[in-house]
């Protein structure tokens, strides 16, 4: 019988129970609802990509246990990218890392790079599981809130700035951002680049949405800065990118210290994971430039469709620069409570969202704000359209 004298789970778990995703999910099921609450496709990726995966399978290539740094054309292909796309040389012997998704390079980062003690400043709101590995890492979070104006959400400089102390160890960095949509400007990324060289910081930054940009955005990596290269942990993931979110390919890309100090920690999490996907992954990096200009148009249409759909029926709506979530504010429509918002919609008007204050510490700042995600077919999104439309009525 396991001793009760103290609570089971550890304590520095104590504040996370079910995530609000698992939650909505099962409601989205038990009325059936469209779910527009987690980030997933409805739809597979590239056909050719699927069938690299069964040729990998077929061949033998990744049903044992892979290298424990990646396969090397992972790495190679990871590499290539980030010189092709941002002119970041990369070894990918030496400075390139795969992992069991993206939330497993968050992990194995803060976990590596955090000591009891340290303070790590995350952009709020954030996903979820920033929170969960700082505290399992010993940190203490330190939030700086992204505020809305003139239809983004803008970095308070003057917060951040003021947010480092002696104790902080990193930055945690998130652009485009979920779940606002914005994507952190070159002035933004300037600044923050300055800090950390001006206060000797690290900084960690998931850059998973990099190819789910639109309009006049313009993903930059913070790692291309002066200054940032050997203190940056760049994240990416494959999931996003070509819609096989249960896949789970991540890669980091950093100097050779600070990958190996990720490896270290990573090695003691799965070891190792996704061993024929990865092959398949190294071939989807390699996909002409006009994969993903149409994966940026089919998501900038989809993202106006539910975003008209949203301001028609009364939202407040933020129209994103980049990911596939859209982000509302409930007042509009006479409501202030995101959660109770989103518990009622599915019986409203038979759509799912999550609320934003998940994402946050100062859950008052996010309280009215509603998430929508919008990576789901054209008639799926066009139906919850209609159905919203029941809430202006």
């Amino acid at each position: 019988m396991a001793p009760m004298n103290r609570p089971l789970l550890n304590r520095r778990l104590a504040e996370f129970g079910t995530t609000i995703f698992a939650e909505m999910s099962a409601l989205a099921a038990r009325t059936g609802a469209i779910n527009l609450g987690q980030g997933f496709p409805d739809t597979d990726g590239p056909e050719e990509i699927r069938e690299a995966a069964v040729r990998a399978l077929r061949e033998g290539h990744g049903n044992q246990y892979p290298p424990g740094p990646g396969v090397p054309e992972l790495r190679a292909a990871v590499a290539d990218h980030q010189l092709k796309r941002y002119g970041l040389a990369y070894d990918p012997d030496a400075e390139v890392l795969v992992t069991a998704g993206a939330t497993e390079a968050i992990a194995a980062a803060l976990l590596a790079l955090v000591e009891p003690g340290d303070e790590v400043i995350a952009l709020e709101p954030y996903y979820d599981s920033y929170a969960a590995c700082i505290a399992m890492a010993g940190g203490t979070r330190v939030p700086v809130t992204l505020r809305p104006s003139e239809g983004r959400y803008v970095l308070d400089l003057d917060e951040l700035r003021a947010a480092v102390t002696d104790r902080t160890r990193l930055i945690l960095l998130n652009t485009p951002h979920n779940p606002t949509g914005t994507v952190l400007t070159r002035d933004e990324l300037t600044a923050v680049a300055e800090l950390a060289t001006e206060r000797d910081l690290l900084v960690v930054t998931d850059e998973v949405y990099e190819h789910l940009v639109f309009d006049d955005a313009e993903h930059i990596p913070i790692a291309t800065l002066p200054g940032m290269r050997d203190r940056t942990v760049t994240i990416g993931s494959a999931g996003k990118t070509f819609s096989f979110t249960g896949w789970k390919v991540g890669w980091v890309t950093a100097s050779p210290e600070l990958t190996g100090a990720v490896r270290s920690a990573k090695q003691f999490l799965t070891y190792v994971a996704s061993g024929p996907f990865q092959y398949a992954i190294a071939e989807a990096l390699r996909l002409p430039d006009t994969y993903f200009e149409d994966l940026r148009a089919d998501l900038r249409a989809k993202r106006d469709l539910l975003s008209d759909g949203l301001a028609r029926a009364g939202f407040e709506v933020y129209r994103p620069a980049g990911t596939y979530f859209v982000t509302t504010d409930i007042r509009p429509l006479g409501e202030s409570d995101g959660f109770a918002f989103c518990r009622g919609l599915p019986e409203r008007a038979g759509v799912v969202a999550i609320p934003n204050a998940v994402f946050y510490d100062h859950r008052d700042a996010g309280a009215p704000f509603v998430r929508f995600a919008f990576c789901k077919r054209t008639g799926v999104l066009e139906e919850a359209v209609e159905r919203l439309g029941r809430l202006a009525h």
